[in-house]
């Protein structure tokens, strides 16, 4: 809910309904906070509290991370105040170079003064960039081996098949360092993995996962 203190409604009745949904974020807010400061005093008592009753530090991370998500829910959430843009936009590390582009053109609806009726003409452009995620895909490699045969001595040619690092196995080296990488570097469990895959459509036990790992 954004506010505009210099364009405020004129309107009594209006006014009341503002004042009331002001006073209800107010108070969602206030629940809020006294949430936050009760997991600010958990991990205080677990970082500073006796040996036995410290967090880990995983567990600490965790929590600072639902945190940091909820104090943005609620600055997300409060009433604001529109205010002029700032002089110089907030500093932001630059997006690396090698990173694939892809443009979007937003442009007018039409190519006439919407005041005079006079032809609009191009002075300039406006250009910003927002970080975009390509979600992962799965893919089914067929491949396909002709089979060649000889009119005269009626022997049968093909090419070999390629060589599967698990013999048997339907997954591709790309596929098993996947797994092997949410399983040991992001220490995503098997049965997490497998619930992942499913979501894509594809339904791999974790006892697949596991032979996969065990293979590898």
């Amino acid at each position: 809910m954004r506010l505009d203190l210099d364009n405020l409604p004129s309107d009594v009745d209006l006014l009341h309904q503002l004042v009331r949904e002001i006073v209800g974020v107010v108070e969602s807010r206030d629940g809020e906070i006294e949430r936050l400061q009760s997991i600010i005093k958990k991990l205080q008592r677990g970082q500073f509290g006796r040996r036995s009753k410290r967090l880990a530090p995983d567990q600490v991370a965790l929590a600072l991370e639902d945190l940091d998500s909820d104090i943005a829910r609620i600055r997300e959430c409060r009433p604001g105040v529109d205010e002029p843009p700032a002089e110089r936009p907030p500093h932001r590390k630059a997006r690396p170079d090698d990173l694939p582009r892809k443009d979007v053109l937003i442009d007018v609806e039409h190519e006439v003064c919407a005041c005079c009726g006079g032809p609009l003409h191009a002075i300039d452009e406006s250009q910003a960039e927002m970080l975009d995620w390509v979600p992962a895909q799965l893919r089914v490699i067929r491949i396909t081996r002709p089979k060649y045969a000889c009119r005269v001595c009626e022997s049968v040619t093909q090419a070999p098949a390629p060589e599967r690092l698990i013999a048997g196995g339907l997954a591709t080296p790309a596929l098993l360092a996947q797994v092997l990488i949410c399983k040991y570097c992001d220490h995503t469990p098997l049965y997490r993995q497998s619930q992942i895959f499913a979501r894509h459509g594809v339904d791999l036990a974790r006892s697949t996962l596991a032979g996969w790992v065990g293979g590898a």
